[in-house]
């Protein structure tokens, strides 16, 4: 049996520009950071021939071509296994939908356990760039690229999207103190809603695409919030990233009306009332999960319970995609 593991993520930064729509054209930064929340993939070979399925729902059928999972199909279809006779299984700390690129981390760690299936070795950037192949070339998702490299690198990571599509990659550079001290600092709350993350970047991407001036002007200002970002933890003043992450969240739900609702309105204001310095919704908005930066988090927990939200406490993770056993 293989069982690979592929870390969720959040956003510190820039989160948007990652889209070939805007990338391709202006180039994009963002900075993005593994967390210890995973999506888990195993692989085993049946008894029998055929292809076995068990996600959220379960298929059993005789060719790829069969397959209904998108993912699935599109992944065996870039390997020669012969007579399909594979078993493979899905599961994940936290639910699809809730903003921390759990689509990007299912396919890093679905192809690293096929390459370990077939034998293959596989560098972290390669299999980034096999995932995106699939969900962005092969499905036209209107997704952006963060998802696949942060699963499959890990760590806290700034990622520049060139216009040749190639992407580079640097860790940020974070001292011990301040990585712990961020670390504690960020807090993550439930909303309790889930949304298709698809439905909601098609607006920016049709914008993007199209050169609605208002869409290309409010990702130039997030770019630059990213590289604002980047400097304010490397010279460790954790405040003003708290900060910018307010004036981030604001700039994002100018981008469409579904990035927010009353009910998250108020939860945010209330995090603020209560000890946050900054936050905002983890993702491309809708639901998810509410990420507040605050120093003193006795009176932010405490008000966040009371309203029905649920605290997922996280660290980071720094070993990307990897095979935890086989």
């Amino acid at each position: 049996m293989i069982i690979v593991r592929s870390p969720l993520r959040i956003t510190l930064g820039g989160g948007g520009t990652d889209l070939p729509s805007y990338y391709r054209d202006h180039e994009g930064f963002l900075i993005s950071a593994a967390i210890d929340k995973y999506v888990y993939v195993t692989v085993i070979k049946p008894f029998k021939p055929g292809i076995y399925l068990k996600y959220s729902k379960i298929e059993h059928v005789e060719a790829i071509d069969q397959v209904e999972h998108p993912i699935i199909r599109e992944a065996l279809m870039q390997f020669d296994f012969g007579l399909p006779q594979i078993e493979i299984t899905t599961l994940a700390d936290i639910p699809a939908g809730t903003g921390l690129g759990s689509s990007g981390s299912f396919t890093t760690a679905l192809l690293r356990a096929l390459h370990s299936y077939g034998r293959n070795l596989i560098h972290p950037d390669e299999l980034a760039k096999q995932a995106c192949a699939i969900e962005i070339d092969r499905l036209g998702e209107p997704v952006g690229k963060q998802d696949q490299y942060i699963a499959a690198i890990g760590g806290i990571t700034c990622f520049k999207f060139c216009r040749d599509d190639s992407v580079e990659t640097v860790p940020l550079a974070l001292s011990e103190a301040v990585q712990h001290s961020l670390e504690d600092n960020l807090v993550m709350f439930f909303t309790g809603y889930s949304r298709s993350a698809s439905d909601i970047l098609k607006v920016q991407d049709a914008g993007t695409r199209n050169q609605d001036s208002a869409m290309v002007e409010n990702l130039h200002y997030v770019k630059e919030l990213g590289l604002q970002s980047k400097a304010a933890l490397e010279a460790g003043d954790l405040e003003r990233f708290g900060r910018l992450m307010h004036v981030h969240w604001e700039n994002k739900r100018k981008r469409s009306g579904a990035m927010s609702n009353p009910r998250i309105d108020g939860w945010y204001d209330l995090a603020l009332r209560s000890g946050a310095i900054g936050g905002k919704l983890i993702g491309a908005g809708g639901g998810g999960f509410l990420m507040f930066y605050a120093e003193e988090k006795r009176q932010l927990r405490l008000a966040m319970q009371e309203a029905g939200l649920t605290e997922v406490r996280f660290h980071f993770d720094f070993e990307g995609t990897k095979i935890i056993a086989r």
